[in-house]
Parts: C-alpha cells; structure tokens; sequence
C-alpha cells in the first residue's frame, strides 16, 4: 500500500459488541420500535427517517435514564485500543463514522486518543417534549440514500489517488461506504453484502484480526 492509509470505522456494533441504538430501543420498549427496526433493515424507509422517528418515541423527562443505560452498557470490542495505537505508530489517519448519537458516542469514546473531529456521529435535541435526532452530517448531492450520518460524503473528501481507504463496519449503515473503499474489514451482514457485490473485504471478529491483516496488506 504505497498511498496514505485512512480508516473509517463504525461505531454501534463494531467499536461497541451491541448495536446501542437497538439496546436502549429494547430496554425502554417504547411502542412501535420494533416496526421502524424492521423497517429501516429492509429499507422500507431510510436510516435518517427510522432513528429520528424511534427516538421521537421517547420522553425527554427521561433523559438522563437514557444517557446512564447507553453509556453504562458499552461493552468494547476487543483490541480497540491497540488498533488505535498501531495506527498512531504507523501514521494511518482513523476517523469514528457513526450513525450513532452524540450524547453516548462521546462520552464512551473519551477514554481513547481519537481528536473530537475525527468522530463523526448524529446530534441530539433534548429541549422539547421529546427526544430530537439532529442530522450535521447529512447526505451531501451526490448521495440520495438519506443516510443521516452519510459515510460516502465523509469518505470522499478523501481522494483514492491519495489514499488506500480502509472501512470498518458491520451492518446496514455502512453498505454506501463498502462499495467505495479499497479495503472492507466486516461483521455480520456487511460480510453478506461484501461477498453478494464481490467487494474486497476481510471478515474480522475483533480489533486484533485487522491489526494482523493490516500487518500483512503492508508488505504488498
């Protein structure tokens, strides 16, 4: 790999072992979740319309109930933190890209080196009945997906001429992103979709596995 190398990595159900939009939708069991859920991963409706509307589902006199379980329940995929330290000692560029929301993305990303602008992730609004979604990083008019949190617009500001672009995921959120990169490394149905469209892709079960193959892609 003689060009820069860039990572973009998923953040619910990668970085994290759950998908923590999905576990507080299942922990405080708001009426209707379950439909948007099943919409949104049949593409029924779009990722933007389904968070936005699961979220609105819920009080914001709840709030710090919500922030204590997304936060508490975390659980760190293994050799996060290694990664983030190979990648600092061979000067790979790793951005956060997250279809998450800020109010649990921050918080449990502070105990790691990665610079609050390299995490690109959903905004929220907490000052009216109901808990607002805020899209900053939204589908830019070369994207028609309404993503919400759109990672092709954020991977093409960095050009392939320039760089090997590398990205982590594991579901839905990332299908746009898969088909621009060089490199996939994936999880779960990201690896159905990667094989289905002949995409060059690593399956991975933690951090550690891309640290291997990372090693490996660095002698070709």
């Amino acid at each position: 790999m003689s060009n820069k190398t860039i990572i973009f990595c998923d953040f619910d159900g990668t970085i994290t072992v759950n998908d923590n939009i999905v576990a507080i939708m299942k922990h405080f069991q708001p009426p209707g979740w379950d439909q948007l859920v099943e919409q949104v991963l049949s593409k029924s409706i779009s990722i933007r319309e389904g968070v936005g509307k699961m979220f609105a589902l819920l009080p914001t006199s709840r709030k710090q109930e919500v922030v204590d379980y997304a936060i508490n329940n975390v659980v760190i995929r293994p050799g996060f933190k290694e990664l983030l330290d190979y990648c600092k000692q061979q000067g790979i560029e790793f951005y956060v890209t997250s279809g998450g929301i800020d109010f649990f993305v921050y918080p449990v990303l502070s105990s790691f080196s990665i610079p609050t602008d390299h995490i690109y992730c959903n905004g929220s609004d907490f000052s009216g009945s109901h808990i607002e979604i805020l899209w900053p990083h939204a589908c830019d008019d070369q994207c028609h997906n309404d993503c919400g949190m759109c990672k092709t617009a954020i991977i093409r500001k960095y050009s392939p001429d320039e760089y090997h672009r590398i990205l982590i995921g594991d579901s839905v959120t990332d299908f746009e992103g898969a088909k621009l990169v060089d490199t996939v490394f994936a999880r779960s149905i990201l690896i159905d979709l990667c094989r289905d469209l002949g995409l060059n892709y690593y399956a991975f079960q933690d951090f550690h596995d891309i640290i291997k193959q990372l090693e490996e892609l660095k002698g070709k």
